[in-house]
């Protein structure tokens, strides 16, 4: 067996433990099939590209949660209609109990940040420190997104009796209530033949991208050093540089014409000093 196909089923393996009950609590942070089972997708397909290291990490199935919910809660997805998280998901108030519906309507009326700690925490069952780690947030800040997200939950929902119970006691109650509503989901995930194929076209289209691009860019500085001339020619319209033309004014030619005839005749009257007798 190669190598390639030994990563293929520790993947495969994955994916089967992991990815229905993961694609049921993504739909608990969205209130969409769809972009649950589209995050849940996206969060294997990195694992599958990056499976070097998703192989030897401690937790591959909190890696692939993480990569899983932060598509599932990225900004712009309020932009587009389809993958747009709803406060009160139709498919669910088809069917359900009517406590579920609250739950869940409570839940996603929380803000983003709070409501994926309090899944994390109340919901996955991981612990303090490791739900700070995985949302890239201090123990404080995380425990405090944990208090507000209940006491707003146990405000909107009287019925649960989280008041009065101390966080551990809240916690439990939570888990309890998240799970169930958790498994009454009847969200499939893509199979996993197809999420292992669509990374490897993804791949594939991605390095020819790669290519194409330095390629085009290539090309392009050729051509500029083609047709770009590699010296400077002066315009034929454009005329030689010349020395500077100083006008000198009428009043400064008067000047140095005078100056010169005043020279001549001092110098005139030296010399007829010189050949005339001296007359004591």
């Amino acid at each position: 067996m190669t190598q390639r196909e030994q990563a293929a089923i520790a993947f495969d393996d994955l994916h089967t433990r992991h990815a229905a009950a993961l694609t049921r609590q993504t739909y608990l942070l969205t209130g969409r099939p769809r972009l649950a089972r589209r995050a849940v997708e996206q969060g294997f397909r990195l694992a599958w590209q990056r499976w070097p290291q998703v192989a030897v990490d401690p937790d591959p199935a909190g890696w692939v949660r993480a990569a899983a919910y932060e598509y599932a809660l990225t900004p712009w997805h309020r932009l587009c209609p389809g993958l747009r998280p709803v406060r009160k998901p139709k498919q669910f108030q088809e069917s359900g109990e009517p406590s579920d519906r609250a739950l869940l309507e409570a839940l996603l009326s929380l803000p983003a940040p709070y409501r994926r700690a309090l899944m994390l925490h109340d919901g996955v069952g991981l612990g303090l420190y490791e739900t700070a780690a995985e949302i890239e947030a201090s123990t404080p800040a995380t425990a405090g997104r944990l208090t507000h997200a209940r006491e707003r939950v146990a405000a909107r929902l009287p019925e649960l009796g989280l008041d009065g119970h101390p966080p551990v006691r809240q916690g439990e109650i939570l888990r309890a209530r998240l799970t169930q509503l958790a498994a009454a989901q009847q969200v499939t995930p893509v199979a996993t033949q197809h999420v292992r194929s669509d990374s490897e076209r993804s791949d594939l289209r991605t390095t020819r991208t790669a290519f194409g691009l330095a390629g085009l860019f290539a090309l392009v500085m050729l051509v500029m050093m083609i047709v770009m001339p590699d010296h400077y020619t002066r315009s034929p319209d454009q005329p030689l540089a010349t020395a500077p033309h100083v006008r000198v004014s009428p009043s400064g030619r008067r000047g140095a014409d005078i100056k010169k005839h005043g020279n001549a005749a001092v110098r005139k009257r030296l010399r007829e000093a010189r050949l005339s007798p001296d007359v004591r």
